[in-house]
């Protein structure tokens, strides 16, 4: 079975930048599509970014230009660099791989 986790959250002022990480057991990770989505308090959960085993990105349209996804497929792992932060960035950040998900990381963005 897969597994998924998440490291790099934390508590960060607005306008500041974390990078989220996401290592993958397994050695297929370069065949699938990875994803981050994030859940805030109240709301649903929404897909932040996606990458597909070329390198093709799609981006939600609250973090683009802002938020950047990559994949290093000899660590079998995804990043999300987070940059210029907002309060309503603030969420649980999940890594995903179909139908697997990781336990998230919590980012808070605050002053």
């Amino acid at each position: 079975q897969v597994q998924l986790v998440e490291s790099g959250g934390g508590l960060v002022q607005p306008g500041g930048s974390l990078r989220l990480s996401c290592a993958v057991s397994g050695s297929l990770f370069r065949l699938y599509t990875m994803a981050w989505y994030r859940q805030a308090p109240g709301k649903q959960r929404q897909l932040v970014a996606s990458i597909t085993p070329g390198g093709s990105t799609n981006y939600a349209d609250s973090v683009k230009g802002r938020f950047t996804i990559s994949r290093d497929n000899a660590k079998n792992t995804v990043y999300l660099q987070m940059n210029s932060l907002k309060p309503e960035d603030t969420a649980v950040y999940q890594c995903n791989r179909d139908v697997s998900w990781g336990q998230g990381t919590q980012v808070t963005v605050s002053s």
